[in-house]
């Protein structure tokens, strides 16, 4: 089966409000950090969340959308990447002061 990326916005098009934006949320942080923990990428159920599928599905969304992560299909799997390159290109020490902030 053909892997298939999901839209998102190319690097020049990301914005730092939206970036800032999806991330000021706790359970799309929490996906952030596990991305960040895994730069190979994980399939989307596999990140522990106190939330539903469909709550699950559209944080990603949102992450995706604003350009924080990359997500593909593998199969049936979908496999979500944090696009940390583009970011620090764009927003310089942005990802990495927000990861390192205290939980």
């Amino acid at each position: 089966m053909a892997t298939k990326v999901l839209p998102q916005p190319e690097r020049d098009e990301i914005r730092v409000e939206s970036v800032l934006q999806a991330l000021g949320e706790p359970v799309r942080l929490t996906i952030v950090r596990a991305l960040a923990d895994n730069p190979a990428g994980v399939c989307c159920g596999e990140i522990e969340l106190p939330v539903t599928a469909s709550t699950r599905a559209h944080h990603l969304r949102i992450l995706r959308e604003a350009g924080v992560l990359s997500t593909h299909t593998d199969g049936t799997r979908r496999i979500s990447l944090l696009r940390r390159e583009d970011l620090e290109a764009l927003y310089p020490g942005l990802l990495t002061g927000i990861l390192s902030a205290k939980q």
